[in-house]
């Protein structure tokens, strides 16, 4: 079986289509979307217009929860610019979506932790910044989660990380964001260091293990990048440019 997971796109319809055209010639038995689809300058509307008609087994980020959830004033850049632009049929359908989801009893899909959309599971925050989690980190964030895969988001950086009893935890990274920074639980930055859309494909063999192949896929960034200057964000211009912060 070969899963391709696809991650943040963050209303970068351009890179979701550059995507998806990538996962259609590699054929893959099954995609699904790990959430934070749509809060972004870019194309909001036309990615979540696109992502209703896909159909793909989906499960909501941080994101959509603050957009159905937080008052305007209280919602960050992205999300409050975002908010307007979606109509009662897009809210509908995100409010239809699950937080985590299981495609079969041995695959977990969530967008943080099992446990949580806004923990980081393969990253680490500290005083000094970001880091790639410890296998202690990691595992005490695991809990008794017993899948064999786990597929999650958030961090907007590929890593998958394998346990020591097999278990399989994959993030594809960002389709449509390559870094942003944060001041959450202390400032620090996720840089993925390349400007190209990013996902993954697990594949189980036939003894049962999973294996990931984290995958680059090129598109037209410095049109996304011009549309983002366009619209007052120059942070996100360099971070799609340049998949770093400066």
């Amino acid at each position: 079986m070969r899963i391709a997971a696809i991650s943040d796109i963050h209303g970068n319809l351009a890179a979701l289509d550059a995507v998806l055209a990538d996962i259609g010639r590699r054929g893959v038995d099954l995609t699904v979307n790990l959430g934070d689809m749509l809060s972004g300058p870019l194309d909001p509307v036309g990615t979540a217009d696109r992502l209703i008609a896909l159909d793909l087994p989906t499960i909501r980020g941080n994101h959509e929860r603050q957009l159905l959830t937080l008052e305007r004033v209280a919602m960050g850049a992205s999300d409050a610019c975002t908010a307007p632009q979606l109509s009662d049929c897009h809210r509908a359908w995100l409010a239809s979506v699950p937080v985590g989801m299981r495609i079969a009893p041995d695959i977990l899909l969530c967008h943080g932790t099992p446990r949580s959309d806004l923990e980081y599971y393969l990253d680490h925050v500290g005083p000094s910044g970001a880091r790639a989690a410890t296998a202690s980190e990691i595992g005490e964030r695991t809990g008794a989660e017993a899948a064999a895969l786990i597929l999650c988001g958030h961090t907007h950086v590929p890593r998958s990380h394998r346990r020591p009893n097999g278990q399989l935890i994959v993030n594809p990274g960002s389709v449509g964001l390559p870094a942003y920074d944060d001041d959450h639980p202390f400032p620090h930055v996720m840089e993925s260091g390349t400007p190209q859309a990013r996902y993954a494909i697990a594949e189980r063999a036939g003894d049962g293990r999973w294996t990931a192949e984290p995958i680059a896929v090129d598109y037209d960034w410095d049109m996304a990048a011009r549309t983002a200057e366009g619209r007052g964000r120059p942070d996100w211009a360099i971070a799609l440019r340049t998949g770093r912060m400066q």
